[in-house]
């Protein structure tokens, strides 16, 4: 029983210290000894957390970190689209150089001085407002879909007015929604089962076939993302990350390089979903197992 919850916690905790480690090192240039010790102070916390706590508290901590990630991804999506939206549509009315000088009004036109002074100040904004609005969904961001998609289609067809800006923004959204969705849903064991065995098994069988399925599929997929991802400066989520990538759509948002960073989240939130859904399998199984 401790080997599973030390390696679960472990596998948790290097993944986040290899998410870190990971920017330190094609953003700031850090690399050596310096970072491979965050893997022993991190292997260090698992211990002493061990030694002090039992399973359910591990389960706890792993969803309580996961619905923050969850919702602070979720204020930060709502809001750096509704921001960089705005100012998107500065930019078609040329409003842009008449509400702001021109220094800031250029650097609201190129991606990464923009991405530096509006976009990471309201990420960390979004991660704040996440602290207090713990209980908002995003499933919330379902209905911010409808409501950009409404908003099109009134602006199309009767004001014959449309932008790139606001088809980026329901992109946007809805990618966000469609990745950031897995793991809440996977919380409430609300995905869809096809299955033809599973429902009719005994409690100790499927917490067997969850712990087994989480273990040997949930978890090397997340690995496979993180490691793929995040592999060189030029791979698949770091590049767009670390050069503020944006499409080549003229007056769009400058937002394509968040929804690589999307991939990124789902996979940390999936694993840290799978690894809860793991604990919560062990522990069912053995006490199915004393009934």
């Amino acid at each position: 029983m401790n080997l599973i919850r030390t390696f679960i916690l472990a596998n948790v905790s290097f993944a986040l210290v290899f998410v870190i480690n990971n920017f330190l090192t094609h953003s700031f240039g850090w690399a050596g000894v310096f970072q491979s010790s965050f893997y022993i102070l991190a292997l260090a916390a698992v211990f002493l957390w061990l030694r002090r706590r039992v399973m359910a508290d591990d389960v706890r901590l792993l969803e309580s970190f996961n619905g923050y990630l969850v919702c602070a991804t979720f204020w930060v999506v709502l809001l750096v689209g509704l921001v960089d939206a705005g100012i998107s549509f500065m930019r078609v009315q040329n409003l842009h150089n008449v509400l702001f000088s021109e220094d800031f009004a250029n650097t609201l036109n190129q991606p990464a001085l923009r991405g530096k002074a509006v976009h990471i100040p309201v990420i960390i904004a979004g991660a704040v407002v996440a602290l207090w609005k713990r209980n908002v969904s995003v499933i919330w961001l379902t209905l911010m879909v409808v409501l950009a998609e409404l908003f099109i289609v009134i602006a199309r067809f009767i004001f014959s007015y449309e932008q790139t800006f606001m088809g980026d923004l329901v992109r946007f959204w809805y990618a966000a929604l469609f990745l950031l969705a897995s793991a809440l849903t996977l919380a409430q064991d609300a995905h869809v089962r096809v299955d033809v065995l599973y429902a009719g098994l005994a409690p100790n069988t499927k917490a067997r076939i969850n712990f087994w399925g989480s273990m040997l599929l949930g978890l090397p997929l997340c690995w496979v993302v993180l490691w793929r991802g995040l592999a060189g400066k030029s791979s698949l989520i770091n590049s767009p990350l670390l050069n503020f990538e944006t499409s080549m759509s003229g007056y769009g948002l400058y937002v394509k390089y968040l929804m690589a960073g999307f991939l990124l989240m789902f996979a940390l939130t999936m694993l840290l979903q799978f690894s809860s859904y793991i604990l919560r399998s062990t522990d069912a199984g053995r006490d199915a197992g004393r009934g």
